[in-house]
């Protein structure tokens, strides 16, 4: 089958759906038919400016809220009819990680364990490990920091193996290093345990590292689904360079007459640089054209959006939050 990004995912990979989802609230429709779907161990970013339905949707997602239509599936089973099914397959924080600070972090997990069926002590020192927290599980929670409540939460809703981790907002508070780190886990757990994992952040620079793919919604609207990073790169069939040269008019005039056979089109000159778009594959033919001209080429760099001029362009100026 072929996914909402475009590419084609095999429907034994897809393991959280979203199936016209829609929450009402007097007559207002806070999330409009909402659809979307993620694979085993694929990190997905929930964006949208502030009021775009992102906690609404996750609260549905976890059956904190009912939905007015639709439905969520998770590893196949319908939250609606089948909510303690699915349930079972979910891992996740919602706001803030709760525990017992006067208790030890190794402590508060075995009182999870102790609600959980299958949860061994060797899984515990496993997601302990794989979140870095396991010289700090015999220290009561209370002299945690910040960055260490958030992972012994993200150990906590590993334990029980699930499909989908869904984080709200994984580095809110965080410093910089906290974040990074974070990040760099987040990475791991999804490429070790191949779990799914939904995560909504403001923090736009952070979504672009960390996401294969974002989820961009509006009004309660699926405005589009998009590939990031290495994949988007991939997909891109032309690239958009500058060039800094000794005579930008001259090498304007050369790089025209090149690009009238060619995917390509000069759309910017100034006193010392060209812009242009053309196919990645010609590239060298350029450079190659200008050094025949005698045009000395200090620099040639491409162009990127980063995914904060996507986001403003998607939405159409509105702000994250």
């Amino acid at each position: 089958m072929q996914g909402t990004n475009g590419n084609h995912t095999r429907e034994a990979d897809i393991v959280l759906r979203l199936e016209g989802v829609t929450k009402r609230i007097g007559g207002r429709a806070l999330v409009d038919k909402l659809s979307f779907q993620i694979a085993k161990g694929e990190i997905v970013g929930l964006l949208g400016p502030n009021g775009a339905g992102k906690t609404t949707t996750i609260r549905m997602i976890v059956g904190l809220i009912g939905m007015t239509e639709g439905d969520v599936r998770i590893g196949g089973y319908s939250v609606k009819s089948e909510f303690e099914q699915a349930i079972r397959h979910v891992g996740g924080i919602i706001e803030n990680p709760e525990f017992y600070p006067y208790m030890t972090g190794w402590d508060n997990l075995k009182q999870y364990q102790r609600m959980s069926e299958g949860v061994t002590e060797a899984r515990i020192h496993e997601v302990t490990k794989l979140v870095g927290l396991q010289n700090a599980l015999g220290k009561k929670v209370k002299t945690y920091s910040l960055g260490m409540r958030q992972r012994l939460g993200i150990a906590q809703a590993l334990l029980h193996r699930p499909s989908v981790l869904i984080l709200d907002e994984p580095t809110n508070g965080l410093d910089p290093a906290g974040i990074r780190e974070m990040r760099e886990y987040m990475k791991e757990i999804a490429e070790k345990e191949g779990i799914a994992i939904l995560v909504s952040s403001h923090l736009l620079s952070e979504m672009e590292q960390m996401c294969s793919r974002v989820v961009v919604i509006q009004e309660g609207k699926l405005v589009t689904v998009r590939s990031i990073g290495t994949e988007e790169k991939r997909e891109r069939s032309t690239v958009q360079l500058s060039l800094q040269v000794d005579r930008a008019e001259h090498a304007a005039g050369l790089l025209r007459q090149m690009t009238e056979t060619r995917d390509a089109e000069v759309v910017q000159t100034s006193e010392v640089r060209v812009q242009l778009g053309l196919a990645h594959e010609d590239i060298p033919a350029v450079v190659a054209a200008l050094a025949a001209a005698g045009i000395r080429l200090y620099r040639v760099e491409e162009i990127k959006q980063s995914l904060e001029d996507e986001f403003l362009k998607w939405t159409e100026g509105n702000r994250i939050a």
